[in-house]
Order: structure tokens, then C-alpha cells, then sequence
């Protein structure tokens, strides 16, 4: 079984909250199904396409880097990146745990989505811009590592697909088998 999840902003993507003093959301309070486990990781702070699954090489196969399945993200940065940190994005950023392979990274217009809750933080003398950018890798936290290496801080992202999975009209917080 595989399912496709729109993560909201703040859900941690593990079932249980263990060790923090204050009940957090977890994929507990959305996907009521047992033996199914999340294939991959996305932050609290990220929204979007998260897949869960209930076969161990399934999970292995989409969350282990070596297979290289692209994940796209819309991001909004906060700036208006120029071509040059476009490039930079496409040939691969120096991070402090070394460099990133290249992105696939393109300017496109604000997308049709649903509020985020709390929204982002605006600020009236600085524009921002949202991107599409494809990696195919995973590091921790990378998306927002490598847009702040090129002077251009994450406002919000969300992971519109995961190889050939898309996340297309699914609202935030519910589920279909893919």
C-alpha cells in the first residue's frame, strides 16, 4: 500500500512525539492506518508531498538518496533571485556538509495554493519570488540551506512531487492511496 499525504506546516512526519515537553501534531492526528510508515522525511516548518508506505523495500527504495528519485519543491524566497544565484542553484552549492549535486530551478508565478497557518512572515520593502527546484538528493534541511547560500532565505516550501507521485490537488492534511 502507498499513500499520498499533504503534509501541513507544523505536522512532524513521524506518528509519535516522544521526548518533547509539549504535544506537537504528528501523522498520528491525520492517517489512521496501521503498518504504514513515512518513505522519506519532511521538516515540521515544510509543507506538502509526504508518501507513506507498509512495504520496507518500497520505503528504502524512495527515501534512500542513492536511487536519486527528483523531488520538486515550490519554494518562495524571500528576494528576487537574479540569474546568477539561479545558476549557482544548477551547478551545485557549497553547504557546510559539502557540496550539493546540481538543481533543476526555474522562476514561476505565485501558485494556486491554500494559506499557510501561521502565514509567512512580509515585509513591505522586500519583494519575494517563488521557485520550482528539483533535487535529487536529500540532505537535512537542504532547500532552505541552499537558497540562504545564495542570499536567498526560504520563506515557504512545499514538495509538489516525489519521482512520478504528485501531490496535484490534494489539500493540506489528507491522504490517498497512490
Amino acid at each position: 500500500m502507498l499513500i499520498l499525504f499533504n503534509k501541513p506546516y507544523g505536522v512532524l512526519s513521524q506518528f509519535t512525539d516522544r521526548g518533547s515537553p509539549t504535544a506537537r501534531a504528528t501523522l498520528s492526528d491525520y492517517v489512521d492506518l496501521p503498518g504504514v510508515y513515512p518513505a522519506g522525511r519532511l521538516d515540521r516548518d515544510s509543507e506538502g508531498l509526504l508518501l507513506l508506505t507498509d512495504d520496507g523495500r518500497q520505503q528504502a527504495r524512495i527515501a534512500d538518496p542513492k536511487f536519486k528519485l527528483p523531488k520538486t519543491y515550490w519554494v518562495q524566497v524571500e528576494g528576487d533571485p537574479d540569474d546568477a544565484a539561479l545558476d549557482r542553484l544548477r551547478r551545485g552549492v557549497r553547504l557546510n556538509d559539502g557540496d550539493t549535486r546540481p538543481a533543476d530551478v526555474e522562476r514561476i508565478d505565485a501558485p494556486a495554493i491554500w494559506p499557510r497557518d501561521p502565514p509567512i512572515r512580509v515585509r513591505a520593502a522586500i519583494p519575494d519570488r517563488w521557485l520550482s527546484l528539483t533535487i535529487r538528493e536529500g540532505r537535512n534541511r537542504q532547500i532552505r540551506r541552499m537558497t540562504a547560500a545564495v542570499g536567498f532565505p526560504t520563506l515557504r516550501l512545499i514538495r509538489v512531487s516525489i519521482g512520478d507521485w504528485r501531490l496535484r490537488d490534494l489539500a493540506p492534511g489528507i491522504w490517498r492511496e497512490g
